[in-house]
């Protein structure tokens, strides 16, 4: 087998993490939790030239430039930078992606990541990514992260006998969580490992519109500089869809590994607070901030100063020309906010 292609899916504008996470300025692209972005983080964990090929990032247009110069501050000048015209999902973002590879190397093997999670043991992380590639060359080897409470944000996936995926569930309500987690359900951390051909002929069965589009937009797709434009008609036309929805719940091929890591995918201010470090008080402190008898909050300035008093389990986040605040464990209630916003034509929501 040759080289792990990595493939780094750098979009989505992380609407609970407003105001700091923007359409314009997309999670991956933020230093969510020290002095590297993201992305650069993602990217890191897969540059080990032995195991990796070099890897294929996934982006929108609009983004290109700013994933172009991270990666180049990261060291990196060997990535293939596929732009999306427009953002359809993840399901025709990977089947372009592994229409790209598979034209390279038939037997292309992708490692498909959000370019924006939190994994804090490298090691494991590789071992589990070993441990994916012996379940076979015919299966679509999903990674799931051993839940350490019952989390309402996250899908969940139920193991069956021999490593199948024996049922899918999408962001249960908290007393469901807790059910599944005690029949020994894992957590969907979004991340797959993929032979580009068994995923091709799975696209070709049960999601034959979104692999007739992607191929389109690949055949066509204008080579840029740095980037490879897919055709903006055709990758338009596929279906807006995960590949969760598109394949994974409907394939007999699907495999899971249980990954021995921690991992969040820093998808709302709860899950910063708690991966970032804490005071004495379990206070996260980022940027400009003052905190006087104040205890296990997340406090971030991205310009002005922000002081607070006598305050408990809040988030308040300040940039340029916004600010948030609200209590701690209201992560999942922001994108409310963003809505709000949009419905108002306010430029902070974009």
């Amino acid at each position: 087998m040759g080289k792990v292609v990595p493939v780094l899916l750098s979009g989505g504008a992380g609407a609970r993490l407003w105001p700091l996470s923007r359409a314009s300025r997309p999670k991956p692209l933020l230093a969510l939790t020290g002095g590297a972005s993201a992305l650069q983080t993602t990217v890191a964990r897969v540059r080990d030239a032995a195991r990796f090929a070099p890897p294929i990032v996934v982006a929108h247009a609009d983004h290109r430039f700013q994933v172009a110069e991270q990666l180049r501050a990261a060291g990196v000048a060997d990535a293939t930078l596929l732009l999306e015209p427009v953002a359809r999902g993840t399901g025709p973002a990977i089947a372009a992606a592994a229409r790209v590879a598979q034209a390279r190397d038939p037997d292309a093997v992708l490692l498909v990541l959000p370019a924006d999670h939190h994994i804090d043991d490298e090691a494991a992380f590789l071992a589990a990514v070993e441990a994916g590639l012996e379940v076979g060359a015919d299966r679509l080897v999903l990674f799931g992260v051993a839940p350490d409470h019952p989390a309402t944000g996250y899908g969940y996936i139920l193991p069956g006998a021999d490593g199948e995926v024996a049922r899918f569930v999408e962001k249960p309500d908290a007393a469901t969580a807790a059910r599944l987690i005690a029949d020994g359900a894992l957590w969907n951390g979004g991340m797959f490992l993929l032979p580009a051909r068994a995923l091709l002929d799975e696209l070709a069965t049960h999601a034959p519109a979104v692999l007739a589009a992607t191929s389109q937009a690949v055949d066509a797709a204008v080579a840029d500089a740095d980037f490879l434009r897919l055709d903006a008609a055709a990758f338009a036309a596929a279906p807006a869809i995960s590949l969760d929805h598109a394949v994974l719940e409907k394939t007999d091929r699907a495999a899971v590994v249980r990954a021995a890591f921690a991992w969040s995918d820093l998808g709302t201010w709860p899950s910063l607070w708690a991966a970032a470090p804490h005071d004495a008080a379990g206070n996260a402190l980022v940027g400009d901030v003052l905190a006087l008898d104040a205890e296990g909050s997340y406090l971030r300035s991205e310009g002005p100063l922000v002081a607070v008093v006598g305050v408990r389990d809040v988030v308040v986040v300040a940039t340029p020309d916004a600010v948030l605040v609200a209590p701690r464990e209201a992560g999942e209630r922001v994108k409310d906010v963003v809505e709000a916003l949009r419905g108002r034509g306010h430029p902070a929501s974009e």
